[in-house]
């Protein structure tokens, strides 16, 4: 069964946009480069490059060669080639993700960008966050807590107008 939401998800971005302004001035730094990860992650960081008027180009990464069940799930059908435009040694990040769950896509992510180079920092600014942490991984910036039941899944559907649907599975 799935349902969709009825969040506003351009509400939730302008003011993850306003947050991460907030917090990479607190910081001082130079100005961030920022990171989606394919294919929600890619669409929210898409939003939130646009909505903090950065100069750098967007980067985005795909995970699926550096996922720790890669040997269980195999190749996934559309792997896209991860595309990061600039230099990360030494710069600050900004990571974006569409879901944070149990910590494996982060992990992954932050493996990838470290084959890259090594960054000042890495934020993780996530559209939504639930509960089910199985590595200890927070997002610095969060746009939605959802409290789901192990038998849900939220999803992000997009590119062009995002909308979160939260799916049952009935067979759990």
């Amino acid at each position: 069964m799935t349902t969709t939401s009825n969040y506003d998800i351009e509400q939730t971005l302008t003011a993850m946009a306003v947050e991460l302004r907030r917090q990479l001035q607190a910081r001082g730094g130079a100005e961030p480069c920022l990171i989606g990860i394919h294919t929600g992650g890619a669409w929210v960081a898409r939003r939130l490059h646009a909505l903090l008027q950065l100069s750098e180009p967007l980067g985005t990464l795909d995970i699926s060669f550096y996922r720790d069940d890669f040997s269980r799930i195999g190749v996934h059908p559309q792997v896209k080639p991860s595309n990061l435009p600039f230099e990360v040694e030494g710069r600050d990040v900004v990571l974006v993700d569409d879901v944070l769950y149990t910590g494996r896509t982060i992990r992954a992510a932050l493996n990838e960008i470290f084959d890259y180079g090594r960054p000042a920092s890495v934020m993780l600014a996530t559209l939504v966050e639930r509960g089910g942490r199985e590595l200890p991984i927070q997002a610095d910036v969060v746009g939605l807590h959802i409290d789901l039941k192990t038998d849900e899944q939220v999803k992000l559907v997009g590119p062009d107008n995002l909308a979160l649907t939260i799916q049952r599975h009935a067979d759990r």
